[in-house]
């Protein structure tokens, strides 16, 4: 079984991480969605929240699985058999950054991939930092993350 995981923070999720995940799906059996827990970030919501939000949006999709996890995104790679890793990309300095962790995963377990999804131009200028502003400013974040979304974060 070829198992994916998808880690980010999601905080919240966004239609680009949708996006880039609906596009993963069909070259994976199964793709785990990882929320990361990183104690020394202040997160928007809960870690709870974040998972119940995004298990709300891919409730339909038996081949989709939303957890928790802490530490190295690695380990837990190890920890879920997941032979793949999805990540995003919206830029260059994305590219940069998601390449030098890949080619570190890459030494710390070989057996792993990462794989690189280009985000479509649409989505580029999405991000859940721009939406955590938007909320904190009482702007409205319809166009930017997924319906299902909507009623966890107003």
């Amino acid at each position: 079984m070829k198992t994916a995981l998808f880690p980010g923070s999601f905080d919240p999720i966004t239609i680009a991480h949708v996006d880039i995940l609906k596009r993963a799906l069909p070259l994976f059996d199964k793709i785990i969605v990882g929320i990361g827990l990183n104690s020394s970030k202040q997160n928007y919501l809960s870690a709870e929240k974040r998972q119940e939000i995004v298990s709300a949006v891919f409730t339909d999709y038996s081949n989709v699985e939303v957890q928790l996890y802490e530490g190295l995104t690695v380990d837990f790679c190890r920890e879920i058999n997941a032979q793949y890793m999805v990540r995003g990309i919206r830029s260059v300095g994305d590219f940069e950054y998601e390449r030098a962790i890949a080619q570190i995963n890459q030494t710390m377990m070989p057996e792993m991939e990462t794989i690189f999804i280009l985000s479509k131009p649409e989505y580029s200028a999405i991000s859940s930092t721009i939406v955590r502003d938007i909320l904190r400013n009482h702007g409205d974040v319809h166009k930017f993350v997924p319906e299902a979304a909507i009623p966890y974060l107003y």
